[in-house]
């Protein structure tokens, strides 16, 4: 099996991902960062988006850009509400883009658990196609549900309560359902 080249650009974008809640709440609450102010950090969220795009233009066709470029279109369009609000949607856009081509993917097979199980076995039974079917649908939950946990925090709750889900619970919760089903996985496996 060959491995592939870890893409620096996607990298970047994941590394800015994981560190933009914690940019938001600096950017709002303290007063020497005024570059950070909300339109400086919708300008990184967008930016953050761009190099998600540029990162992927080859990895996915034509499905996972025209994603991201929904969700960037959704973030800009925030930017009418309030600088706060959109400052905050970043992390929202992301998990529904994200949704989108998990869902997408399961309307129009193979789904993407599918396409990354295959990396490693291309030949895959039809119980295990029926298995990635169903990891995709728990993917496809967990990110709209994320994003709604996210958009309620943005809007109603306090700005320590959505840096605390969007920077560090949500990633928590993902670690364990990535890691719970990699158990459950090779549980199934050893039983057949």
């Amino acid at each position: 099996m060959q491995r592939r080249a870890l893409n620096p650009w996607l990298l970047a974008a994941a590394i800015g991902g994981v560190l933009y809640p914690f940019a938001v709440y600096a950017g709002l609450t303290r007063s020497g960062l005024t570059f950070l102010r909300p339109w400086g950090l919708v300008a990184i969220g967008l930016i953050l988006i761009g190099l998600r795009l540029f990162a992927m233009r080859r990895v996915a066709g034509h499905a996972l850009p025209t994603g991201f470029a929904v969700a960037a279109l959704v973030l800009v369009a925030l930017l009418a509400l309030d600088g706060e609000i959109a400052a905050k949607a970043y992390p929202v856009v992301i998990s529904l883009a994200v949704a989108a081509i998990f869902g997408c993917s399961l309307i129009w097979p193979p789904t993407v658990v599918e396409r990354m199980a295959r990396i490693r076995e291309p030949v895959l039974p039809p119980q295990a196609v029926a298995y990635t079917r169903g990891v995709t649908w728990l993917w496809f939950g967990f990110l709209l549900a994320n994003a709604f946990v996210a958009a309620i925090l943005g809007v109603w709750g306090t700005l320590s309560q959505w840096t605390l889900w969007t920077g560090l619970v949500s990633y928590l919760l993902m670690g364990a359902l990535f890691l719970g089903e990699l158990t459950w996985r090779h549980h199934l496996r050893s039983r057949a």
